[in-house]
């Protein structure tokens, strides 16, 4: 169903012929706005139950787009990754070798040496330098923070409980909240955070089933634990807040190409720093390096997707998504670490996707930020065909 750009502005009262259209049950697109076209959710009729529950289902139906179906699948999919680098890096300090900054150090590597060459190749040479000069100082920025947002959550782990980390890594959502809303100022609706409410319920059910089941270690120094979460999950917030903003006006190659190089760079001196002599004394074998190329691989992966999920949803949302690795770290845990299956951990997964689904009850994706990624205005684009391509 559209609305021409002629006809008049709809009351906001249902007549007849409203209510007739809301009980076709073939009708379940969005309804658009006339003045920037951006999808809006059908309205509800409260004036009798059989309106209700019809405009319910036809709300609930116009949610399932292509980007919303699109964005749940891709927020599953960082799920599952940040799954996988937790197990191998569990993995990897069982064989002797912990070195969390080294460790981070192929996953920069294997984003510059992909990205940054296709940058360069869209951009010229001369204009992927004009880039760095003119921009380059706040990848320099969101690299160093996401660095060090991975290196002191890694070293949490190694210092408080299990529960504390899970339920001090999801203060990464509000401060994610607040720089998106500094930034782009997005409009949040009160059953957006409904949905977060519940997806961080959904939370406290996975941590409740880890206490019922015995996963929790004791703490070495919790306090000092607590605190490194805490700065690693705000430094966590900011980074994806600020990696949206610049995705939604930059190509996705010259974010994440930039974010690896200087990655690259930043966690290198670091590595070199902190861990030269931990380097010579760890286990390197080939079991040790197949599990670097897994943590690896699914790393990159989730630096992938994560712009992508961005753009489609937004930062909050990716974040939102993450609270379901826990229940994905059960099916891991069932066959490596010889878990029980406690009922808890398949009603707070579902707890988290119906809070997901919530989060866009009203919103839609497309509110969420401005999206029009442009290459900078100084750069000549290679052509094809007479047209511009790279503009991704």
């Amino acid at each position: 169903m559209s609305t021409e750009t002629t006809q008049e502005p709809r009351s906001p009262s249902l007549d007849k012929q409203d209510l007739e259209a809301l009980a076709d049950p073939s009708i379940v697109l969005p309804v658009l706005d006339s003045k920037d076209e951006v999808p809006k959710r059908p309205p509800i009729d409260y004036s009798s139950f059989g309106g209700f529950v019809r405009t319910i289902w036809r709300r609930f139906a116009s949610l399932w787009t292509k980007r919303f179906i699109l964005s749940l699948l891709a927020g599953q999919v960082v799920s599952l990754c940040i799954t996988c680098t937790n197990v191998t890096t569990t993995e990897l300090v069982n064989r002797n070798w912990a070195l969390p900054t080294t460790q981070t150090f192929f996953l920069y590597f294997s984003l510059f040496v992909i990205y940054t060459p296709y940058t360069i190749y869209q951009y010229g040479f001369k204009g992927w330098a004009k880039m760095i000069a003119r921009s380059g100082w706040k990848y320099v920025l969101l690299a160093a923070c996401d660095v060090e947002g991975n290196f002191l959550v890694v070293k949490a782990y190694q210092y408080t409980t299990l529960l504390s980390c899970m339920l001090l890594d999801a203060w990464a959502i509000p401060v994610c909240l607040l720089f998106a809303w500094i930034y782009m100022r997005p409009k949040y609706h009160w059953t957006q955070l409904l949905g977060i409410a519940v997806c961080v319920g959904g939370l406290g059910m996975l941590v409740a089933s880890d206490e019922l089941t015995d996963k929790d270690w004791p703490a070495m120094s919790r306090a000092k634990g607590d605190v490194f979460m805490l700065v690693g999950a705000s430094l966590y917030g900011f980074t994806n807040a600020t990696e949206e903003f610049f995705v939604r006006r930059s190509p996705l190659y010259e974010v994440v190409g930039q974010l690896g190089m200087w990655g690259v760079l930043i966690n290198g001196i670091q590595a070199a720093g902190l861990e030269h002599k931990a380097m010579t004394e760890a286990s390197w074998n080939g079991k040790t390096i197949g599990l670097l190329i897994a943590y690896t691989a699914a790393m990159f992966i989730l630096y992938t997707v994560a712009p992508i999920l961005y753009r489609m949803a937004s930062s909050a949302y990716y974040n939102l998504s993450l609270l379901s690795s826990d229940f994905y770290g059960l099916l891991f845990g069932l066959f490596l670490f010889h878990y029980r299956v406690y009922w808890l951990y398949f009603i707070a997964f579902a707890v988290v996707i119906i809070g997901l689904i919530i989060y866009f009850w009203v919103a839609t994706p497309e509110e969420q930020g401005k999206l029009n990624p442009q290459a900078p205005d100084f750069v000549q684009l290679r052509r094809e065909n007479g047209g511009i391509v790279g503009q991704v």
